[in-house]
């Protein structure tokens, strides 16, 4: 009867806390999920989503630059992902005189079709579960009860070993990945096809893809149109290769169908995406180590980067565009981390953390088995003793690594290396590769007078949070030779070090020295910023060292908790291909508040305001509203939708991808959360967690009527 009451309760406990909560693999859909997704409305049978036998609708879900989802619309390689994953790549195009990040850019051609430099795109063939066979590799390794288990170099090995004992064929641009999960209790190999010659399709201004900016990043109600085109390129055979401009798009096994018919509320739901990270199994100890370092870290120094960035991006157009990626990356996760601080207090996601591991650890003690009670000790020694060296880890991360693009100077080892041996033909080879690698270096920061003022705000805030004793090597060095001034010192190496100007190089490497380059500013510093990362990471080093067992064992018992109460069971995000399901649903955020699951391009008409670029409108985009001229793509009573929300369970990664209707097809793109879920990378609240998507039909009328590329249209299969 106790077993029976326990079991009750679990079941009661977990299954009110993760209601659509989960980022299931596909494996195990039929399995775990089948009969729940029918019961919430799928009307598709699961075979049709993942079929390793056959074609089904993950064959159409890309990892778009290992960052973000895709989606495959055409036959022809056509692929749909956010404006804001596209957005390194529509800088990369763009400059004053082509400002596509504020015009936008439509290839009214093939021909007009940019190519993209180092963006790829990733299928995934095959996703076989391996654990049985890592695990018999694990007791014939020569350390049995090491870490290998966890190595990605080793796992590439038992890959290896694995697809040639299975004659799994490795063809131009296949690739295997073998990833531990749960901790290291199962493990997964993904067979992936990559592909390089990837080129930009469309994409509307930013005023449209990025419409309410910093302001609106993270909230609900949205009205942005998120998105981008690309399209994928291959040889004659349809191999992955890289660019050249005989390449042919290419001739893809599936693509999806899109609909028009739109969605209602309480309409079932789901979405593939490659899911970033989340941390769902830590401890309530390690959940109060994140607030405190990572998320303190990334908000308070970022904020002060940001709001130096953008007084200098205000002032120059060139500046904004070299800077715009870059900014746009750095706020996200910035809004991020106040987002999830700030909901991880107001739904007391510590006191639920408590409750759930005191359950497992009953479950322990009522077994006789003090393996969790041990675990559970272990992780939470480990976080009290690396507390202070993630804390300042962080902080150099964020101010002096992250923080300072002049920072990125070329590595001096091999001139110096050469310089020693004085063995001129060494020397001058070393130069000269140090040349080449300069070169792209002053190419990458041509706005010296920025990372001037960017560099000094980094480095007071670095000192503001660090205490003097604690500081890295470099900061005796500016106490000493500059008086504590750190403005100064900055000063210095712009105007002294040999990578503070392109002249001062070029003085350098015609006549190197070793001496020049021991006593280098911006050498010292590069220096003092990588050694302050290694004697941080030593000094978690020992900490650390038993954490992996203990999270391993831990997770396995929280497993083991649920699979007895009947509870289906997912592991933490990965960067690995999931699918996740839910409903069409309005939420509300507090008392007396209630948002709407979906905006209209009224709500964005309304938030106008032309002396603010961030909800600023384009004057094409107001004279089709006036004139209500949305063609095939508006609501019954004749508004233009925008954007909705889902209750499915999305976290960073899972950008960019498709969300489907009950019958498999494709109603909208991801692009975001809401501020009330940020808490989801850590705890899933089903009351309050919402993802926001740009509903099909806008993106259709962006690329339609308001660009007026219908032959992208025509490419389309829209039901």
């Amino acid at each position: 009867m106790k077993k029976i009451l326990l079991s009750l309760f679990l079941t009661s406990t977990f299954l009110s806390a993760q209601a659509d909560e989960g980022m299931w693999m596909l494996t195990d859909l039929q399995k775990q999920n089948e009969v729940a997704m029918m019961e919430l409305g799928l009307l598709i049978p699961v075979n049709q989503i993942y079929n390793p036998d056959g074609g089904a609708l993950k064959d159409a879900v890309v990892h778009f630059g290992g960052g973000c989802t895709g989606e495959v619309i055409s036959a022809e390689g056509l692929v749909l992902t956010n404006h804001h994953c596209g957005y390194g790549a529509i800088q990369q195009h763009s400059s004053v005189e082509h400002d596509y990040l504020t015009d936008g850019f439509w290839a009214m051609s093939r021909e007009e079709e940019l190519p993209c430099k180092g963006l790829t795109i990733t299928y995934i063939d095959e996703i076989l579960d391996v654990t049985e066979y890592v695990n018999e590799q694990l007791q014939i390794d020569a350390d049995p009860n090491g870490t290998n288990y966890l190595s990605p170099k080793y796992l590439s090995t038992v890959a290896d070993r694995f697809t040639s004992e299975q004659g799994i064929a490795l063809t131009p641009g296949r690739k295997l990945e073998l990833k531990a999960f749960y901790g290291g209790n199962k493990y997964y190999l993904f067979v992936k096809t990559t592909y390089s010659d990837i080129r930009m399709v469309g994409a509307p201004p930013s005023s449209i893809g990025k419409f309410g900016a910093d302001t609106d990043n993270w909230m609900w109600p949205r009205h942005t149109g998120d998105f981008s085109i690309f399209r994928i390129y291959a040889d004659q055979d349809g191999n992955p290769v890289e660019y050249n401009k005989g390449n042919t798009p290419l001739k893809v096994k599936k693509h999806l169908t899109i609909s028009l018919d739109g969605y209602r509320e309480g309409d079932f739901t789901f979405v593939m995406g490659f899911p970033g990270r989340n941390w769902r199994y830590m401890i309530s100890d390690e959940v109060e180590e994140r607030m405190q370092t990572t998320n303190f870290m990334r908000q308070h120094v970022r904020d002060v980067r940001q709001k130096a960035l953008m007084e200098q991006m205000l002032k120059d157009d060139a500046v904004r565009i070299h800077y715009a990626s870059k900014y746009a990356s750095s706020a996200n996760y910035w809004k991020n981390a106040i987002g999830m601080n700030e909901g991880l207090v107001r739904l007391n996601v510590l006191d639920t953390k408590r409750e759930q591991q005191e359950q497992l650890l009953a479950r322990g003690r009522e077994k006789g088995d003090d393996s969790y009670q041990k675990s559970f000790d272990q992780i939470r020694s480990i976080v009290q003793h690396r507390r202070s060296a993630l804390y300042h880890q962080q902080a150099i991360q964020e101010a002096l690594i992250t923080g300072l693009d002049f920072m990125r100077i070329p590595s001096t080892t091999g001139l110096v290396s050469a310089l020693k041996s004085k063995d001129k033909a060494r020397i001058k080879t070393a130069a000269d590769s140090l040349q080449i690698a300069a070169d792209k270096y002053f190419a990458s920061v041509p706005f010296p007078e920025v990372e001037r003022v960017v560099g000094k705000q980094m480095l007071q805030t670095y000192m503001n949070y660090i205490p003097v004793e604690q500081r890295i090597g470099i900061f005796q060095i500016i106490d000493k030779r500059f008086k504590g001034n750190s403005d100064a010192f900055i000063d210095a190496c712009l105007k002294y070090s040999i990578f503070g100007n392109k002249e001062n190089f070029d003085k350098f490497i015609h006549k190197p020295s070793l001496y020049k380059i021991s006593n280098d500013w911006m050498v010292l510093f590069k220096f003092s910023t990588t050694d302050g990362l290694l004697q941080t990471a030593i000094a978690m080093m020992d900490a650390n060292k038993n954490y992996n067992a203990a999270h391993k064992v831990w997770v396995k018992g929280v497993m083991d908790m649920k699979q007895e109460a009947g509870i289906p069971i997912y592991p933490d995000a990965n960067s690995t291909l999931r699918l996740t399901y839910g409903k069409v649903l309005p939420y509300t955020p507090a008392d007396g508040v209630e948002y709407s699951y979906y905006t209209t391009l009224k709500g964005a008409m309304e938030k106008e305001d032309p002396d603010n670029w961030e909800f600023v409108i384009p004057a094409r985009l107001k004279e089709l509203y006036q004139a209500k001229d949305f063609g095939r793509y508006a609501l019954p009573n004749g508004e233009m939708p925008i954007c909705f929300i889902v209750n499915t369970d999305n976290t960073g990664g899972n950008s960019g991808s498709p969300v489907f209707n009950a019958k498999g097809e494709l109603i909208g793109t991801g692009f975001d959360r809401n501020y009330e879920g940020l808490t989801g990378d850590i705890a899933f609240r089903p009351s309050s967690q919402r993802a926001a998507c740009v509903d099909i039909r806008y993106i259709l009328f962006i690329i339609d009527k308001y660009a007026g590329a219908s032959h992208i249209i025509k490419e389309l299969t829209i039901k």
